[in-house]
């Protein structure tokens, strides 16, 4: 293949890939996508949408409904899907631990990883409160105004804590944490105490709390976080769900053999 036909082909897989990246915003579009609404999201022309849709309606990566013509997600996504997180030994080994936390606490508890600038939902177990924190596994949430952010972040280099900075700090409640220094100096204090808080911070309402689990490097590879609604997780309430929160993750990262650095 010369070099222009890889230039070319390279071109249209990054294309296809963002009709997938489109189709999976917004909870995945229910009700599907028309091919204007398509085209006119992504900056392309119909044709091309059309050229670059057939291959992926043929790996069933996407599908197109017969009578509407509108597009979603295929079935093959929730293949993929629940290979990569089978990979996952962290979901097999802290589930029980979710569960008994969720026991001891009575709150919804989610896993998560790490990608900047945002954190990414990979596991949860659901308090059993008909009030509750709702959540979609797979779902991203902003890293600076989350506990699960702050955890990853407290013991992130500066280049990593600079970069989720710079993408930005709006205030997405009146509680937010929006100045870069005030910031720092609550990551310095996660450090200190062992876990992060979010203080009403990223949703109104919520609270939480978050503790990382390390690799045998001292590097964070996840977080756990327990949220729910400030009016039961109370300021007064932190320290206990602090304390079974690093409990909690102390004992995922002892079975996944790492080591959790001595407290700064």
């Amino acid at each position: 293949m010369s070099d222009p036909d890889r230039r070319n082909a390279s071109s249209s897989l990054r294309r296809a890939l963002s009709i997938l990246m489109f189709l999976a915003e917004d909870g995945g579009h229910p009700v599907g996508v028309t091919l204007t609404e398509l085209a006119t999201g992504l900056g392309l022309s119909k044709s091309t949408v059309l050229r670059l849709a057939a291959p992926l309606r043929e790996a069933r990566l996407v599908d197109q409904d017969a009578e509407s013509g509108r597009y979603r997600l295929g079935p093959q996504n929730a293949l993929l899907g629940q290979v990569y997180l089978e990979r996952l030994d962290v979901r097999r080994v802290a589930s029980p631990l979710l569960q008994q936390l969720v026991e001891e606490v009575g709150e919804t508890v989610h896993l998560l990883t790490f990608d900047a600038p945002e954190i990414v939902y990979i596991d949860k177990v659901e308090s059993p409160q008909p009030v509750r924190m709702h959540s979609r596994i797979g779902s991203r949430q902003p890293a600076y105004c989350t506990a699960t952010g702050k955890a990853f972040l407290a013991h992130a280099t500066e280049d990593v804590v600079d970069l989720v900075i710079a993408a930005g700090m709006p205030a997405r409640t009146e509680f937010t944490i929006t100045s870069p220094d005030r910031l720092r100096a609550d990551l310095a204090l996660t450090r200190e105490r062992g876990y992060a808080i979010d203080d009403i911070e990223n949703e109104h309402d919520i609270r939480c709390a978050a503790a990382p689990v390390f690799d045998h490097t001292g590097i964070v590879t996840t977080a756990v976080s327990v949220s729910g609604p400030a009016s039961r997780i109370t300021p007064d309430r932190l320290p206990a769900i602090g304390s079974r929160l690093t409990a909690a993750t102390r004992a995922i990262t002892e079975q996944l053999g790492g080591s959790v650095p001595a407290p700064v």
